[in-house]
């Protein structure tokens, strides 16, 4: 496929044999499941995955990838390809009608706009039984970061409430066409059951985290002031001098379960 990569859409085509096969290895694809894949590409991972599971749903952004995918793909499959931004495609939508957890996500997240692409996942988890993402090295990290250390923010608290993190390999940036600038690794979530921890308000909750971590030097007092006073605090057994980045999953959920 001679396409030249566009920058606008954080385009890096993914090449390296070993590398896709060992990302197969991961996701196991099977014919009775309901894969999707985001940003297919030029196919690298498209064309195995419907040789092993018959059929497949793609999301691709760029429609000059549309018809040579759909030519590559001829004969292999049942391709669905469409031509959307997976930022406003319902993916509950796609999945067979009155299951839950059934949709297996995949794709090489275009770097520049993956974490909106998470969180637009993280709202549509019920649906969702897993995901695999090939991501840049540094948001990986910082997904599946642990309280107290340089990588744990807001990322890491919205991804943990939902899913359990497993970072799997990492990929140099050779793997890619063009090659990217940093590197790169494959992660796997599991959507939990339910979420980690009790939030009776999830949209307080997520104001919470997000302006405890809007300014990391901010003593919690004064990140989320107006949102909690010191009996709400004390209430939650949270020190009010402490900073985001040092409280846990549950530390987070008590603080935001306080009256306003």
């Amino acid at each position: 496929m001679n396409h030249q990569p566009r920058k606008r859409f954080g385009q890096n085509f993914l090449h390296d044999p070993q590398v896709i096969q060992r990302i197969l290895s991961c996701i196991a694809p099977r014919p009775d499941q309901s894969l999707i894949e985001i940003g297919p590409g030029q196919g690298a991972i498209t064309l195995p995955l419907l040789q092993a599971a018959g059929r497949l749903t793609v999301v691709e952004l760029d429609r000059d990838l549309v018809g040579p995918l759909a030519e590559r793909c001829r004969n292999v499959g049942e391709l669905h390809i469409l031509n959307q931004d997976a930022l406003k495609v319902d993916f509950c939508a796609l999945a067979p009608s009155g299951s839950t957890a059934a949709l297996r996500i995949i794709g090489n997240l275009p770097y520049n706009i993956s974490t909106p692409i998470l969180f637009h996942l993280l709202k549509q988890a019920p649906c969702i039984r897993d995901m695999h993402f090939m991501l840049q090295k540094e948001v990986v990290e910082r997904m599946a970061a642990a309280p107290g250390t340089e990588a744990y923010g807001r990322l890491s608290v919205m991804i943990q409430y939902r899913c359990q993190v497993e970072p799997l390999f990492h990929i140099g940036p050779g793997a890619f066409r063009p090659a990217p600038r940093v590197d790169s690794a494959f992660v796997r979530l599991l959507p939990l059951e339910q979420p980690a921890v009790t939030v009776r308000d999830e949209a307080r909750f997520a104001e919470v985290v997000q302006r405890a971590f809007a300014q990391r030097r901010k003593t919690l007092r004064n990140a989320l002031k107006g949102l909690l006073d010191d009996t709400g605090f004390a209430a939650a057994g949270v020190d009010p001098g402490a900073r985001g980045e040092t409280l846990s999953l549950a530390q987070f959920a008590a603080l935001s379960n306080q009256p306003a």
